[in-house]
């Protein structure tokens, strides 16, 4: 009987050593879970106590389970023979080290500043000291927090008719939308219906009296965002006096624009005009030649008659001495500046049918006979 319980505290002892469980070496109790947001600091605790029992040398080891559960824990940071060893992850360098500078006191808690949603995990805090070893886990959730909240009113509203608003934001679902009146009352109105999950608050019936500012409140499970909206209810007599409004200043804009179109169009045709017509000096057309009248006018006795006038039968006297009178003006005609015979008198310029030609009268005696 002795002999058995021997060999049975035997084998406890050493399955207590092959399974890392020591009764002196402890790990207090602490939060296995934890919620924050990104860009937050956060702290994770690893607290334990030894027993002098435990005299090995102590070892202190963080890490975090891969996304693929087949993959090795990936090493965080660690702590061996009184020396710090920083992580080789590199996206988490310079923002994860121990929370005391001496972990070997008991403090074994490790401080990750500005986190990302990639430092979600689950992470394992392993405290080893000869004969044995204690390990506890943490899962740590990084969420976004909610951002760009927007909130707007869909479409026109007039008074009888529905009315909505709408708040939408970006962050870690799920996110809870809540309205509230902000003025001119706190008051909401008694057919205000609100969604939390879509972001919608739908007024039945709205009046004049639910025109205001309304405030939409988008919070997840770490923070919480808010923006503001203006609701106007107005009556369609007001709605029909605005697009009459808008026709006219449309039309009157129309109108000015055809005028510009007008003028330009008129300019531009002027001036192809004035392109078209060339400035040219033209030759007048030379007037017609005059004809040398072989008509010619005499005085007898004290009365003026034209020979061109005659009849025949009165040319008959006068024709014999007009031909060689004729010929004598041929004859006698000057080169350059003749000079006028004084027993001859100028007649004044008279037209005939071929054109205007000066006619020389000879002197007459007073018995009709020609000088």
């Amino acid at each position: 009987m002795d002999t058995r319980q021997s060999a049975l505290v035997t084998t406890l002892s050493l399955l207590c050593l092959f399974t890392g469980w020591s009764q002196g070496l402890t790990i207090l109790p602490t939060q296995n879970r934890k919620e924050v947001g990104d860009g937050d600091n956060v702290m994770l605790e690893c607290r334990f106590e030894l027993d002098k029992a435990d005299i090995g040398p102590l070892d202190i080891e963080w890490s975090k389970t891969p996304n693929d559960p087949a993959d090795s824990p990936i090493i965080v940071i660690d702590y061996s023979g009184d020396r710090t060893y920083e992580t080789r992850l590199e996206d988490m360098k310079g923002r994860v080290h121990f929370s005391s500078p001496d972990p070997k006191n008991g403090d074994a808690s490790i401080n990750i500043t500005r986190l990302r949603l990639s430092d979600s995990g689950r992470y394992h805090c392993k405290v080893k000291k000869s004969p044995g070893s204690k390990t506890i886990s943490i899962t740590l959730d990084v969420l976004m927090r909610p951002s760009n909240t927007k909130c707007y009113v869909d479409g026109a509203h007039e008074v009888g008719k529905d009315a909505l608003l709408k708040c939408s934001s970006e962050g870690t679902p799920p996110i809870k939308y809540t309205w509230t009146r902000q003025s001119p009352s706190n008051l909401m109105p008694p057919s205000a219906v609100a969604d939390v999950v879509s972001g919608i608050l739908k007024f039945k019936n709205a009046t004049a009296d639910y025109s205001g500012d309304y405030a939409c409140t988008a919070s997840n499970r770490i923070d919480s965002s808010q923006c503001v909206v203006r609701l106007s209810v107005s009556s369609s007599s007001n709605n029909a006096g605005k697009i009459a409004g808008a026709i006219i200043g449309v039309l009157l804009a129309l109108l000015l624009l055809a005028i510009i179109i007008w003028c330009c169009l008129r300019r531009k045709k002027q001036q192809t005009y004035e392109k078209e017509q060339p400035y040219e000096i033209r030759e007048d057309v030379p007037a017609p030649k005059s004809r040398v009248s072989t008509a010619r006018s005499y005085t007898v006795g004290s009365q003026r008659s034209s020979l061109g006038s005659m009849s025949p039968s009165n040319m008959e006297p006068y024709k014999t001495h007009y031909d060689r009178l004729a010929t004598n003006d041929l004859e006698h005609l000057p080169n350059h500046s003749p000079s006028i015979n004084p027993s001859y008198k100028v007649a004044a310029p008279s037209l005939n049918r071929m054109g205007a030609v000066p006619v020389m009268i000879p002197a007459q005696h007073c018995d009709g006979s020609i000088v």
